[in-house]
């Protein structure tokens, strides 16, 4: 009887450590106005009410929330790079509701600033994250 007893909890000890080493999915932000950045497909009516820092916050937090590794001190500043494990934004794993919402917040970014969504110019590095467009503007 003791034998058992021990066994089962030797098994669910390593159960419990088996679950707590496997991969956990990234985590998500949700706001009251937009939803969750990982389910909810945001709207440009509700994005339209956010301003400048706020689309540039939630943008780059669905990188974050995905292991970017930031470049620009101002990025690296607001959201750090402990964890990050992707240093090519085109690297990060997102699913098609994290794609849709960076592409609508771009896109509210750049009706915001009066000019072609972020990353669709011929100047942009990349069109991803903390990207800095030559005209000595972060985004």
């Amino acid at each position: 009887m003791r034998s058992i007893a021990l066994g089962v909890s030797i098994g669910l000890a390593c159960g419990a450590i088996a679950v707590l080493a496997a991969p956990q999915p990234a985590q998500a932000n949700c706001y009251e106005l937009i939803g969750c950045t990982n389910k909810d497909y945001f709207k440009q009516s509700d994005l339209k009410q956010l301003g400048c820092q706020p689309l540039w916050e939630v943008r780059n937090w669905i990188y974050k929330e995905n292991g970017y590794c930031f470049h620009t001190q101002k990025a690296i500043n607001a959201f750090g790079n402990a964890g990050c494990k992707y240093d090519d934004v085109a690297a990060v794993p997102l699913n098609a509701a994290e794609r849709h919402n960076i592409s609508a917040i771009k896109k509210a970014e750049a009706k915001k600033l009066g000019r072609a969504p972020i990353g669709l110019g011929a100047q942009a590095r990349h069109p991803g994250a903390d990207i800095i467009v030559r005209r000595d503007v972060e985004l």
